[in-house]
């Protein structure tokens, strides 16, 4: 107790009575004893807060090392257990167009039977993980680790040629005694679980001369795929006959029925599955179709090792920059989101082993710039705390709020981004579907990992209590009221003179572009590409002498290294031109590893149509989600942005004159999503100060550009931060990845950037123009939007108030 109060007790006895003054003595030593009590009391319950502080910080950040550790430890087997595809262990590479031997229609029908033939003969091949994928008619097969191209190419290839022979190896039939209708699987009705063959017979009377011996012996009809004389004998394979192993011969069975009608029955105790498989094969055998080469590469392993070393180098060190970089900035909390990282990394590589998915050069970087785009949930939650502090709330309160506010903005723009990434795997080919497919894992990791689990950790970490007066070791904030100097710029005078700037450099580069074409790789242009590495090293100038010789028309060089030189021609290779490049480098320069890939003119117009199909759905998918989260004008607004990067991007490869290739595609449709991403949170934030900060208080033009004015002060610094955190791995990929994607990396560079750029100055200005006319005008709520729980409405009572 304070000597105020003591004096101010004493003065009220004074009034009642004389005190003495060693009643005074007695009354202070009493109420020091009782401010001693006090002091005593506080002191105790602070010192019992602050320990649970403590005990309950050390328990969550225990729990975050162990999970850390864990995810750390698992990520090795994880990797290691994942499937590479070909531009990472090495492999051969083909696209068949199916077509009809007799100039008819191909059917889906003749499309799967040529699927499961093409499957059997890779059996043969005995290539234990094939990549089989149906592109409309074309067939695309990837043979990781075959050493033999011609051998696979011929396999492939040549017709089916079924044929029906005895236990001795003697021809009976061929698929010519098939009738139209093929062979239908039928269930034993006096065993369960057993199938039998029903083969419908085109000459009753030759199939019956044929099989007569056979049944009266009891011995099996063998049917054989591709048989070769003095190759292959029913006496070697008959263990391995109707396996799934390298044998041709694909069923002994036995003939049960007498030949009464045009039906005969194979009985070879087949489980349903067996019956089918086998039915499949014989009728794909029968089909009139044949395989026209559109396309090919391959990759020599050694290639593919460097590959995965460099892209692995580049994505470590990617993900230690960001971290860094997190730290940096946001300190405790930034450490956190660095768990959250490694977190996503774990569960990425997770759920693409369990989907069964096959690592690529594009999908490795699709997972480091996923990193930098996961990121973003953590900064911009973190972004709208900071403001939420800046309104005098405690740390507690204003996580709150934060995380409930920005997790609209943290859904809508990675529901966007899924929008690109769904339509990119339905109109991708190859590499660029695996792209795809990491990008729409990235996005549920992100969710899971820095929505989920790393709010939860923040979450605890506040409720502890313990950084209530620590915010600068917490989350970098030193003064909560100060503002950065990107906060004070005065945005509503510049948007005018930045989209003016725009527009003068898209048309001067459309110019320029109109003038001076792209730079088209064989995916578009057509013809063939060659990597060249050797032990020694190649001279650019001379490798152009040796095409010329060689007899082919040089499209583009290119000097990767010493050792190393990529270029590529307007010619399409076929087998003896392959030959002919690889006997000539092998002879010429010691050591060299010679790889070739071919692409016909069929496949760039299919790949020119895809890609104008995957931006025209793109943008319609966007324009029609948005405009239901949002305004049309909105969507509007997020188009021109999107068209802008995408012209920056296509302007400066013309004048750069990097190479356009089919990954060039998937490049653009990834600064799309992560454009859109950026655009989403200004337009999130737009709607958020509207209906809080500026609710009833727009009545002019002035008045509207202040909202977009304070907005964008809101906007920009989490802008900056996601986009430093985005391109610090693209920039690792960039000067460290392989060479197989620089193309990629270098349009995503030339992307982000422009599309940072364009979500605050661009689409915010359209939107504002397109927003001037709705000045006055009522606000509509959305249709998943509800009233405000906590307004109170009159009740209203006939007679009384209505």
């Amino acid at each position: 107790m304070s000597k105020q109060k003591t004096a101010k007790k004493i003065a009220v006895k004074t009034e009642e009575k004389k005190v003495t003054k060693k009643e005074i003595i007695k009354e202070e030593v009493k109420d020091s004893k009782n401010d001693v009590k006090i002091s005593s009391k506080r002191a105790e319950k602070e010192m019992r807060t602050h320990k649970a502080q403590r005990k309950s910080f050390w328990i969550t950040f225990s729990l975050s090392i162990v999970a850390l550790l864990v995810c750390i430890a698992s990520l090795f087997p994880l990797v290691k257990s994942t499937k590479f595809g070909l531009d990472l262990q090495g492999g051969f590479e083909i696209l068949y167009e199916i077509n009809s031997t007799d100039g008819g229609k191909v059917t889906s029908d003749m499309v799967n039977a040529t699927y499961k033939i093409i499957l059997k003969r890779i059996d043969i091949l005995g290539v234990s993980e094939p990549e089989i994928s149906i592109e409309g008619n074309n067939i695309r097969v990837q043979l990781a680790g075959v050493n033999d191209e011609k051998e696979a190419k011929s396999t492939l290839s040549q017709m089916a040629n079924l044929t029906f022979r005895n236990s001795k190896d003697e021809l009976l039939m061929n698929s010519d005694v098939l009738a139209g209708n093929g062979v239908k699987v039928v269930q034993d009705e006096d065993n369960v679980g057993t199938y039998h063959l029903v083969i419908e017979i085109k000459n009753v009377d030759e199939f019956h001369k044929k099989t007569e011996v056979l049944r009266q012996a009891g011995e099996p009809m063998v049917i054989w795929l591709d048989f070769e004389e003095g190759k292959n004998s029913f006496a070697k394979e008959k263990d391995e006959c109707g396996t799934s192993g390298q044998s041709r011969c694909i069923s002994s069975a036995y003939i049960v029925d007498e030949l009464t009608t045009s039906q005969v029955t194979l009985s070879g105790k087949f489980s349903q599955e067996e019956a089918v498989a086998l039915a499949d094969l014989i009728n794909s055998g029968s089909l009139p179709t044949k395989l026209e080469e559109l396309s090919s590469r391959t990759v020599n392993a050694s290639f593919g090792e460097d590959a995965l070393k460099n892209t692995f180098i580049a994505g470590l060190v990617g993900v230690i920059g960001i971290i860094l970089f997190l730290i940096a900035v946001y300190h405790f909390t930034g450490f956190i989101a660095s768990i959250g990282v490694v977190i996503y990394t774990a569960l990425v590589f997770l759920i693409f082993n369990l989907v069964g998915g096959r690592l690529t050069l594009p999908s490795i970087a699709a997972v480091v710039i996923g990193i930098g785009m996961a990121v973003d949930a953590s900064v911009l939650t973190l972004s709208r705390v900071k403001e939420e502090l800046r309104n005098k709330l405690n740390l507690e309160r204003a996580y709150e709020k934060g995380s409930k506010s920005s997790f609209w903005s943290i859904f809508d723009a990675n529901i966007t981004t899924l929008i690109a990434a769904i339509i990119l795997f339905i109109f991708g080919e190859s590499s660029v579907k695996g792209f795809a497919t990491m990008l729409i894992i990235s996005i549920f990791a992100t969710f899971f990992a820095m929505v989920l689990i790393v709010r939860m950790m923040v979450k605890s970490f506040v409720k502890s209590g313990y950084f209530d007066n620590h915010l600068n070791i917490f989350m970098g904030i030193r003064n909560v009221d100060k503002k950065s100097a990107l906060e004070k710029i005065e945005y509503k005078k510049l948007m005018p003179f930045f989209s003016s700037i725009s527009v003068v450099l898209i048309i001067a580069g459309m110019v320029y572009v109109g003038m001076n074409g792209f730079n088209l790789g064989i995916d578009f242009a057509g013809g063939s590409s060659i990597s060249l590495q050797s032990s020694s090293e190649l001279n650019e100038n001379e490798i152009k002498l040796d095409i010329e010789e060689l007899g082919y028309n040089l499209n583009s060089i290119e000097q990767v290294d010493d050792k190393s030189v990529y270029l590529t021609l307007t010619d399409v290779f076929d087998a003896s031109d392959n030959d002919k490049v690889e006997k000539y480098f092998a002879d010429k320069y010691e050591d060299t590893t010679t790889n070739i890939g071919a692409v016909s003119n069929i496949v760039k117009k299919q790949l020119l149509k895809n890609a104008i199909l995957s931006l025209i759905y793109a943008c319609i998918g966007l324009i029609i989600y948005v405009s239901l989260r949002f305004r049309f004008s909105s969507a509007f607004a997020a188009i021109i942005a999107l068209l802008h990067d995408v012209l920056m991007v296509i302007i400066v490869f013309s004048l750069l004159r990097f190479e356009i290739s089919s990954i060039f595609i998937a490049a653009i449709l990834s600064i799309i999503g992560y454009s859109i991403n950026d655009t989403i949170v200004a337009f999130d934030k737009i709607k958020y100060n509207r209906d809080n900060m500026f609710k009833n208080k727009i009545k002019t033009k002035e008045d509207l550009k202040e909202l977009y004015n304070v907005t964008l002060k809101e906007v920009i610094n989490r802008s900056l931060i996601t986009s430093i955190t985005t391109l610090i791995p693209v920039i690792s990929l960039i000067f460290l990845g392989s060479h197989e994607i620089l193309t990629f990396n270098y349009a995503l560079l030339i992307g982000l950037i422009a599309g940072s750029y364009s979500s605050l100055f661009i689409a915010l200005e359209v939107s504002y123009l397109l927003e001037k006319g709705r000045i006055g005008k009522p606000e509509k709520k959305k249709w998943y939007e509800v009233e405000d729980e906590d307004k109170i409405e009159e009740l209203k009572v006939k007679g009384i108030n209505c």
